[in-house]
């Protein structure tokens, strides 16, 4: 009777813990679609011989650098940014690097596909 008990126990905690990650992953996942949403005026510009930075582009820098207002916040954006520039083909990575400064806004970390978002 007691190991059913204890079965039933670990099986709820397994289905709690579950529930919780995958509750996260969704949001990651949102997150993650809503800037690369934002992000999309930036696609010409930082994959092709584009010279001008289009004022989408830089509304959508902006708007990103004004919401992640916490750490966790910077980390997100972050995470989703180096993930968005690993499979953005044609990526220009000097572009990248120089698109916030170029769009007057400071972030905290230098844009690369391979930044990190530790910090």
């Amino acid at each position: 009777m007691g190991t059913s008990i204890s079965v039933v126990k670990v099986t709820y905690l397994t289905m709690l813990i579950m529930c919780i990650t995958l509750g996260q992953m969704t949001q990651a996942v949102e997150l993650c679609g809503k800037i690369d949403a934002t992000l999309v005026p930036c696609v010409e510009y930082l994959s092709r011989n584009e010279h001008i930075i289009p004022q989408s582009c830089c509304d959508g820098v902006k708007n990103l650098n004004a919401g992640a207002k916490s750490k966790e916040d910077r980390q997100s954006v972050c995470n989703c940014i180096r993930r968005m520039t690993k499979n953005l083909r044609g990526l220009k990575p000097d572009k990248l690097a120089k698109l916030p400064e170029q769009c007057g806004v400071k972030f905290p970390y230098k844009l690369s596909p391979s930044m990190d978002c530790t910090e």
